[in-house]
């Protein structure tokens, strides 16, 4: 697929901060999946899945080198917090709440293979713009 070779995070300057969100990205949702009492929002939960995943691959696609391997793991990712939450007994496995994360995975990937990808970018090349 060719638009996996683009390498939108080559050209980030701040490259390390990024990822470093990425990674917190992830904690904040192994936190809110296996926390007993989440926060309640007003927004159906299959979409907030949905959300969730895809921003974390469309931030990791943007920030990381290109690699099919990304989606796998924050889809094993999905799945993992979806049997913990069960094995917790305070919550339940839902299937359909990781076919809404794998799907999210997916939309995100897709989306980070586009010239949208380059966001990361964009906002960098807005902070750098010299003041006068």
């Amino acid at each position: 697929m060719k638009s996996f070779t683009h390498n939108h995070c080559s050209k980030l300057r701040y490259r390390r901060v990024w990822q470093g969100i990425a990674w917190t990205l992830v904690a904040l949702v192994v936190w809110l999946s296996l926390t007993p009492s989440p926060p309640q929002l007003q927004v159906w939960d299959k979409a907030q899945h949905f959300a969730a995943y895809g921003g974390m691959a469309l931030w990791f696609g943007s920030a990381f080198r290109p690699t099919l391997l990304w989606p796998f793991i924050l889809m094993a990712l999905g799945v993992a917090l979806e049997v913990l939450q069960d094995v917790g007994g305070y919550r339940t496995l839902e299937g359909m709440d990781m076919v809404a994360n794998a799907l999210g995975v997916v939309f995100g990937f897709l989306l980070a293979a586009t010239p949208a990808g380059s966001w990361m970018a964009w906002c960098e090349a807005r902070i750098q713009r010299p003041r006068r």
